[in-house]
């Protein structure tokens, strides 16, 4: 936050003035948040909120076991991969456009999979879901990047859409459930319809249209070999969460995977108009903030999937009780999006990064306690609530971090950075880590090992942002 320092009017001495908590906003610029993080929010529900409800759908579709992975594979597979395209896709034809295009397309999308009449039709709708969300989030985070200007205005934007995305995945959890045993599992696709019927009507006259005015062609090559790369990753990751790294195809997508990414990274060093600009990846900024996004949203999944395990396995909740544990983190979620910009204006996003993956890593060391008996409820709550709110630190100043100096004809292409590193890492986190805790027959020992590994990790990252960042003092 910038500092005063205008010479007072007057030499008489006068008692300073409060300092501003935050640049206030103007009605329509909440009118534009709002519809920027409901659609942000609408999209984080979808990760979450048909989890619960799986095993109605399956018995209802006659979709079997092995089927149900691609309900949730279906929609992350295009989501991840066409997050990098779509973001460059805006910057140079219009991020508002694409922005609209997606919200129309999620909204039918999600009409498609709520009236799914057999397992076909509800894949399509989740893969058209996927499609969708692929567009709103880069173009979604660029809109605000480049609506609010960097400094207090933007920090408070990032802290509100961070907030509402985090609340998202806490939300679909608990509302799933409720859905699910009240109305069906048709509901919870017909709430996302829901949310985009309110949001795409708002839009069109609120959202300013912004893209690069060069203009320059799009780079072919290197959006084919990078979105094949993503989506190679996260089909083997997907794949490997439920059926482990052994299968043919896991090992021949990861392959594939590495092999595009290599070309890929070969394509944009000899492009004059490359997809990803290698300068840009060389930012400090750019490569130390997604790196601390990466793990922070990695361990943070993990963790919420080990204790669910752990709270209805070895503690014997119901879905229904897991799910109001993990509701107590969203409300520290808001309460630490309320503060985290101003946190943000008075230390600077490089010190926010590292002092809140510091504090995700030793609260989820503190998990390290829980054990069978009924107190050990209240330590997972306490600590997976704490753990979630430094969680939402880490989300918000990893973006003001990453975004910060990015001229804003570059803004699509560093959002959907930001993006892809949360899609990726919400990816890998659960098989990387989360079949420590299912492989052996002991589960509340393979959960602590899991926690140890996790901490250890999120700590070493914040050891690694400090000093990879260690030059910038305001990011």
């Amino acid at each position: 936050m910038a500092i005063d320092t205008t010479p007072a009017p007057s030499l008489q001495a006068a008692p300073p003035a409060p300092r501003p908590h935050g640049p206030k906003l103007s009605s329509r610029d909440k009118l534009v948040l709002f519809v920027l993080c409901a659609a942000q929010f609408m999209v984080a529900l979808d990760f979450s909120v048909l989890n619960v409800a799986l095993p109605v759908l399956g018995a209802d579709l006659g979709m079997n076991q092995s089927a149900l992975q691609w309900a949730v594979t279906a929609f992350a597979l295009p989501s991840g991969g066409f997050l990098l395209l779509f973001g460059r896709t805006g910057d140079l034809f219009g991020r508002r456009k694409l922005f609209l295009a997606g919200l129309a397309l999620f909204g039918l999308a999600s009409l498609l999979a709520t009236f799914a009449w057999d397992p076909a039709s509800f894949l399509a709708g989740r893969a058209l879901q996927g499609v969708g969300a692929a567009a709103i989030v880069p173009t979604g985070m660029s809109l605000l990047t480049t609506t609010f200007p960097e400094g207090p205005q933007r920090d408070r934007a990032l802290g509100i859409s961070g907030t509402l995305l985090s609340l998202g995945f806490t939300v679909g959890m608990v509302l799933g459930g409720v859905l699910t045993d009240t109305l069906g599992w048709r509901s919870t696709m017909g709430l996302l319809t829901l949310f985009a019927l309110i949001v795409l009507p708002l839009a069109p006259g609120l959202l300013p249209e912004s893209r690069n005015p060069d203009r320059p062609r799009l780079d072919v090559p290197g959006a084919v070999t990078v979105t094949g790369g993503l989506l190679s990753l996260i089909y083997a990751l997907s794949t490997a969460a439920e059926r482990g790294f052994g299968g043919t195809d896991v090992i021949v997508t990861l392959v594939a995977g590495v092999l595009l990414f290599a070309a890929f990274g070969y394509v944009e060093s000899r492009t004059a108009a490359p997809l990803v600009s290698l300068p840009m990846l060389r930012r400090r900024t750019v490569a130390w903030g997604n790196l601390g996004g990466l793990v922070t949203f990695s361990m943070m999944s993990t963790v919420v999937f080990v204790l669910t395990l752990y709270l209805q396995e070895v503690l014997h909740l119901s879905a229904f009780e897991t799910g109001l544990v993990f509701g107590a983190q969203g409300v520290l979620s808001v309460a630490a999006g309320m503060y985290a910009s101003r946190v943000i204006g008075r230390f600077g996003a490089r010190r926010t990064l590292v002092g809140s993956l510091l504090g995700q890593g030793l609260f989820v060391a503190a998990l390290l306690g829980i054990g069978d008996g009924g107190w050990s409820v209240w330590l997972a709550a306490a600590g997976v609530s704490l753990a979630s709110m430094c969680h939402l630190g880490a989300i918000i100043s990893y973006g003001v971090t990453v975004t910060s100096g990015v001229p804003d004809e570059e803004q699509g292409l560093a959002t959907g950075l930001v993006t892809s590193t949360q899609q990726v890492g919400i990816t890998i986190g659960i098989p990387l880590l989360g079949v420590l805790a299912t492989t052996g027959t002991d589960l509340l020992a393979g959960t602590r090992t899991v926690l140890l590994v996790d901490a250890a990790v999120v700590l070493a990252a914040a050891a690694a942002v400090a000093v990879g960042l260690g030059g910038r003092r305001r990011a």
